[in-house]
């Protein structure tokens, strides 16, 4: 039997889970506003995904666009 911690009137915020489902929100809002598919472009500046040149990984950065490589 598993045992579920009792609902008390203080709130519990998962903060990364809060910031995940933001982004979800933001991604079907631009899904559905635009004509046609979302290029790979578009979610990357949707999600805020910014590349990292001297690693070549990506990672999200809130504000910030993907640079193209070489710039």
């Amino acid at each position: 039997m598993t045992r579920v911690a009792p609902l008390s009137g203080r709130a519990v915020q998962d903060h990364v889970a809060l910031a995940e489902i933001e982004l979800c929100g933001e991604l079907i809002i631009a899904a559905s506003a635009a004509e046609e598919r979302l290029s790979l472009e578009s979610i990357d500046e949707v999600l805020r995904v910014t590349e990292e040149p001297e690693a070549g990984t990506c990672r999200r950065t809130r504000g910030a666009r993907r640079q193209p490589p070489g710039s």
